[in-house]
């Protein structure tokens, strides 16, 4: 078979690799697509893990558990009687199926909108501008281009103590597709994964013990903004166990369930769960990624070396997404995908790390941009703050959701906006207006002198603004800013 030649072979059908192929596309450069990713059914999909069995399938998930503990505990609240809520687990998964498969049809349909080919199966990095080709049947192609693009995403870490056997302790794409809500339900880390994942099980029934290793909740948060959530979240029944180091789990083949050894402070223990969930973070998908005389640096996670244009050490190889340093979010990964598609088309495009707004999917949601006011300690830069609770929201009151608050951080002396926090039930939407105003280089006050509509919860952010100024016009001011 005659070699096939293109301007763009992206390997990986990612969040960060299926964007930067359509991107590529449509700034006219012919591109390939490379993708090995197959449902439990052998059916070819594009997405990623982000799509199939990640971002999008636990947000069906936590959206549906939400709408169930609402009917079945909190309508009331609002005059309406709903007798005999029932949980159909079954018709909930499938739901989930559903959306997972419109969207994977939806990439597959701007693929073939775009002129995008798409190679199913398993992509290497060969040599200078070579990719070796090995379809599911196994045969092989060798394709060629000037322009290389690595979006090999990301995998669940597994544990030594806790190893996965796919039926009893499971990675988070095995928490997405229980077939019964566990009793009792263990999950190893309480970061962003194993919170939500929690939720879900939590609201729908089962009793839910985290087991997290560090000290302090939510280190990579504003300290504020971790204590307040890991109150809410003990209120609501997740039993959260910091300074935990799991030793071993056991699975009990014949009584069912999982022994789970721990150390803590108080020294030894053991919890017997249904179901163990291990979310611990994730590691790159770089084994097998090169085959050849590819030099290729990598650090000892499998994490590919880039620049801050996410150039490889290999000239005219990129990498993108979960594979490179930074943070593991698919919006990340897709804007390196275009920032790298567009500089292959000669533009000047950058992305600013320091504008990536992070969400946590709970019920209320942490979402935040920018630096922390932790960070803003440790590096000595003057600063002013400004809070504003959603008790005092009008619109929140109505929701009866009067949990959380907006928290600004802006400099002290430049008034330029720094750093924004938000826990609420709709902060991943509130913090986008807080990442275009941090992106413009906004100040506080021109935050404060914009007209919000009334009542909405992005009062909220308005007035955190004018608190910053000293003078919020519906909580009590703590003092100018001096």
């Amino acid at each position: 078979m005659a070699e096939q030649s293109f301007d763009v072979i992206v390997i990986g059908a990612g969040p960060a690799g299926y964007v930067a192929a359509i991107r590529c596309a449509q700034l006219g450069l012919k591109t390939a697509c490379i993708d090995r990713w197959r449902d439990d059914a052998g059916k070819e999909r594009l997405g990623g893990t982000c799509l199939n069995v990640g971002c999008i399938p636990s947000k069906a998930l936590l959206e549906s558990s939400e709408l169930y503990e609402h009917a079945s505990k909190h309508l009331q609240t609002h005059g309406v009687r709903c007798g005999g809520v029932e949980l159909d687990l079954g018709d909930m998964m499938a739901r989930k199926d559903r959306l997972v498969n419109h969207l994977t049809q939806g990439i597959q349909g701007l693929f073939k909108a775009n002129q995008v080919t798409w190679f199913q199966g398993h992509g290497q990095l060969k040599g200078e501008r070579q990719v070796g080709f090995t379809a599911h049947d196994g045969q092989e192609e060798t394709l060629s281009a000037p322009h290389i693009i690595l979006a090999p995403g990301s995998a669940p870490v597994e544990l030594g103590s806790a190893p996965f056997d796919g039926e009893s302790i499971v990675d988070s794409t095995g928490a997405l597709a229980f077939d019964q809500v566990p009793g009792r339900l263990g999950i190893i880390g309480a970061g962003v994964i194993g919170l939500e994942l929690g939720s879900v099980w939590r609201r729908l029934g089962s009793e839910v013990v985290m087991l997290e290793a560090q000290d302090r909740f939510l280190s990579f948060c504003d300290e504020q903004v971790a204590g307040e959530s890991l109150k809410i979240f003990g209120k609501q029944g997740l039993d959260i166990r910091l300074s935990t180091r799991v030793t071993s789990a056991r699975v009990d083949r014949d009584a069912g369930g999982v022994t789970v050894v721990y150390e803590d402070g108080e020294g030894e223990h053991e919890e017997h769960f249904d179901r163990l969930v291990v979310c611990v973070g994730r590691r790159p998908c770089t084994d097998g990624l090169v085959n050849g005389p590819v030099e290729l640096a990598m650090d000892e996670r499998g994490t590919i070396h880039v620049d801050e244009y996410c150039q490889t050490t290999v000239p005219g190889v990129y990498a993108v997404g979960d594979a490179v340093r930074g943070p593991m979010l698919a919006h990340k990964g897709s804007e390196e995908g275009v920032m790298v598609a567009e500089r292959i088309a000669g533009m000047e495009t950058t992305v600013n790390y320091d504008t990536i707004p992070n969400v946590i999917y709970t019920l209320p949601e942490i979402a935040w941009v920018g630096r922390t006011e932790q960070d803003l300690k440790k590096q000595g830069i003057p600063y002013a703050t400004g809070v504003f609770p959603f008790v005092a929201s009008g619109r929140a009151r109505a929701m009866e959701d009067t949990t959380g608050f907006v928290k600004l951080l802006a400099h002290a002396e430049t008034d330029r906006l720094l750093g924004a926090h938000i826990i609420s039930s709709r902060a991943s939407e509130l913090i986008a207006e807080c990442a275009i105003a941090i992106e413009f280089g906004a100040s506080s006050e021109d935050l404060a002198r914009t007209v919000f509509a009334h009542p909405t919860l992005s009062e909220a952010v308005h007035e955190a603004a004018l608190a910053t100024l000293g003078h919020p016009l519906h909580i009590p001011p703590k003092g100018k800013r001096g």
